[in-house]
């Protein structure tokens, strides 16, 4: 009998598709807490699984920019290459080795699981902040490229093998930071600079999970078949529904969603745990 939290977790995966598909970012960031906290799946195992779903997610929004011919290619290269390495030695090697519990001082122990949760939701506010800012950061962006810059390539592939070691750790595209760095030191115009973001949180979430798979004892692959498919089938109504809703509006109010969400991790984390 399908347990009700199960139940719950398998209509909010759905609704993470939509939201995903109604606002063209953001909604895959709630995807390691549905896991933790209604499949009862342990953080660490959750991290993984999520870049999944990050992963299939942006292929998604990467496949339609690439239609439009909205990407560089060679930008994509020159962040994504280092972004790819990044996360598939951080799943496949960094992240394993991080013992637990993590840090043990006179009463107080962190474990892995609290630390993996608390470093996720800390991302979580960062990504709140910048959906709430909403247009007025990405008018910032579009004046940031009045004019030719330049490209400063060591800097760029340094920042994609950061971002990539990110990524592994929280399972999470992160693409709200991405997206300063292409346009900012990438000389990307905005709308370029968002197919070739996407581009990129595919390739190295996709991959990033091949290094959890050798890394990791045990992968129920019939399960992320579906926590898979639920988002996808998500987005697809997601994306009709945005012909109808106007997706400037909803960004900031799940921004504040993600934001109360991140208080309540921490809060349960730290104090109710």
């Amino acid at each position: 009998m399908l347990e009700l939290s199960s139940l719950f977790g398998y209509v909010a995966m759905m609704l993470l598709g939509v939201i995903l598909g109604l606002i063209g970012a953001g909604g895959s960031i709630l995807t390691v807490p549905v896991l933790v906290y209604l499949f009862a799946i342990p953080p660490t195992q959750a991290t993984g699984y999520s870049l999944v779903i990050v992963g299939a997610s942006a292929a998604v929004g990467a496949a339609e920019y690439w239609r439009r011919k909205q990407n560089n290619p060679k930008m994509a290269l020159v962040f994504g290459i280092p972004a790819i390495l990044g996360v598939y030695l951080t799943r496949r090697y960094l992240f394993p080795a991080i013992p637990n519990p993590v840090l043990e001082a006179g009463g107080f122990i962190l474990s892995k699981d609290v630390a993996v949760m608390i470093f996720f939701a800390i991302f979580m506010l960062m990504a709140a902040f910048s959906m709430i800012r909403g247009k007025k950061e990405e008018s910032i962006l579009n004046a940031a490229h009045d004019g030719v810059h330049h490209v400063n390539v060591p800097l760029i592939a340094g920042l994609g093998l950061a971002a990539g070691v990110f990524t592994g750790l929280v399972g999470a595209g992160g693409g709200f930071m991405i997206l300063p760095i292409l346009v900012l030191l990438g000389d990307l115009p905005i709308k370029i600079a968002i197919g070739t973001d996407l581009l990129i949180i595919a390739a190295k979430s996709l991959l990033g999970f091949i290094g959890e798979a050798q890394a990791a004892a045990a992968i129920d692959y019939g399960f992320v078949a579906t926590i898979l498919a639920l988002p996808l089938v998500g987005i697809a109504i997601g994306t009709y529904l945005n012909k109808i809703v106007p997706a400037s509006k909803l960004k900031p109010a799940f921004g504040y969603f993600v934001l109360v969400m991140a208080v309540y991790i921490i809060s349960r984390e730290l104090f109710f745990a």
